[in-house]
């Protein structure tokens, strides 16, 4: 029978993914897959941070090539067939091929990563959950986060300009102390961080709107190393947060900041206290430009240096058709997996982040 193996390929993918989209409702097996990836995720990643490159990355490469290898060699098979009716086999032998690669490298998706959002949150494990946030509140923790830019801004190195300058290399071999004090406070969050690689074709990774990617496939943390320094300790307390088995991206996004304002490196707390003022502010500018004005005017001039930067680094890639593109497909897959918000979701950090510093902000 021709395309047997195939059939019977795409067969496997389809019942394990049916598995899989069965189980997510059953909390106990899912925790049970969960740790079980958890396991392969860090054996993979022991592997591949032995080398100094991202695994991620060289792996991605090594896809785009066998793509376009592929498609050139199915056409050129089917070209080569000399009745219609082999072309058409040889054609349709070569769709079912790619489908199956395509949903073969999908069930290992969910496999070693998609089970973590069917699992106990940071929030269920912590007893810190977001809760509906009063206005009063907001502004009072934005002020506070305001106030700690302000005491940190002079802490880090800058160039001529007042812009941040520390170091990236000093940045990413800083990472593996982030979460010490962290792990601390929540000893669930305990793990010994290989730290974070740097991505080479991190300009496209800007162009997809990314500054950081955990690979599950090969257990590494991997950062954009072209957009501004200043968020990439943030960036990677974010990724790093994903190496402990949280899904959630707003989940990642309070425990970057978190790590970041605790671990005692001034580059790190700087870069906490922006990536939450920013977040912080965002939000109180949409229900008191006013108040968020005054706030913003009243930073120093190198906090407004490095928001200025940043912001006129990633306005270069707004609304590009490559950027359109790619939010709309990362919507979708957040939605997929039970983030009803999608890109939104990154907003629930606020709420977050309000529960937790509004005491320290009173």
């Amino acid at each position: 029978m021709r395309h047997r193996k195939l059939h019977l390929w795409l067969l496997a993918d389809l019942v394990l993914l049916a598995a899989f989209f069965l189980c997510r409702s059953h909390a106990g097996i899912m925790t049970a897959l969960a740790s079980g990836a958890t396991a392969v995720r860090r054996f993979l990643g022991g592997i591949c941070y032995l080398v100094p490159f991202s695994g991620m990355e060289a792996l991605c490469v090594a896809l785009v090539v066998f793509a376009a290898a592929y498609l050139a060699w199915s056409i050129a098979a089917v070209v080569r067939r000399k009745t219609t009716s082999d072309r058409l086999h040889r054609a349709y032998s070569a769709l079912v091929g790619a489908v199956c690669v395509g949903l073969t490298i999908y069930v290992g998706f969910c496999g070693l990563w998609g089970v973590h959002y069917y699992t106990p949150s940071f929030q269920d494990l912590s007893g810190i959950y977001a809760q509906p946030v009063a206005e009063e509140d907001l502004l009072a923790v934005t002020r506070y986060f305001a106030d700690r830019l302000t005491e940190t801004a002079d802490g880090v190195e800058r160039d001529e300009q007042g812009r941040f300058a520390v170091p990236r290399e000093e940045i990413l071999a800083q990472s593996v102390h982030a979460y010490d004090a962290v792990e601390e406070q929540f000893p669930f969050l305990e793990f010994e961080d290989p730290g974070v690689k740097a991505v080479h074709f991190s300009r496209v990774m800007s162009a997809l709107d990314f500054t950081g990617i955990y690979c599950p496939f090969t257990g590494e943390s991997n950062v954009n190393v072209d957009s501004p320094a200043c968020l990439l300790p943030s960036t990677a307390a974010h990724e790093l947060a994903h190496q402990r088995s949280i899904a959630s991206e707003q989940e990642c996004n309070f425990l970057a900041i978190l790590a970041c304002t605790t671990c005692g490196d001034d580059a790190y707390a700087y870069s906490g206290w922006l990536l939450g003022y920013i977040h912080l502010g965002n939000a109180l500018y949409r229900v008191d430009p006013e108040a968020y004005q005054t706030i913003r005017d009243s930073l120093p001039p190198e906090v407004r240096a490095d928001l200025t930067d940043n912001n006129a680094y990633w306005a270069q890639f707004q609304d590009t058709a490559v950027q359109k593109v790619s939010n709309e497909v990362y919507d979708r897959f957040l939605k997929g997996y039970g983030e009803e918000q999608g890109l939104q979701s990154y907003g629930t950090v606020v709420d977050l982040l309000v529960v937790y510093y509004r005491d320290a902000a009173v």
